[in-house]
């Protein structure tokens, strides 16, 4: 993984603890790098990734969303219950 930071300077635990937090915001996903833009007490993060595969998305009551855990129960039954395009 390739971390820039720009800026200034912080401590290999500060930088950890942003690899964790991009690691729990980003689940799924293969970070591949970072950058870390320090501007005096405040930190901006942006993040890389490495995995470019197409994410399914499901429509859910006007709104998309990428995991199917993220939409209740009854939303769920019925995702089930639609019957399928054949691509």
């Amino acid at each position: 993984m390739k971390i820039n930071v720009i800026g200034g300077n912080i401590s290999q635990q500060e930088i950890d603890d942003y690899i964790e937090y991009g690691r729990k915001k980003y689940v799924g996903r293969q970070i591949s790098g970072i950058d870390i833009i320090i501007d005096g007490e405040f930190a901006d993060l942006k993040f890389y990734f490495s995995d470019t595969d197409f994410q399914h998305s499901y429509r859910s009551a006007d709104y998309l969303v990428n995991d199917m855990n993220k939409i209740n129960d009854a939303k769920q039954s019925e995702f089930k219950e639609k019957e399928k395009h054949k691509v």
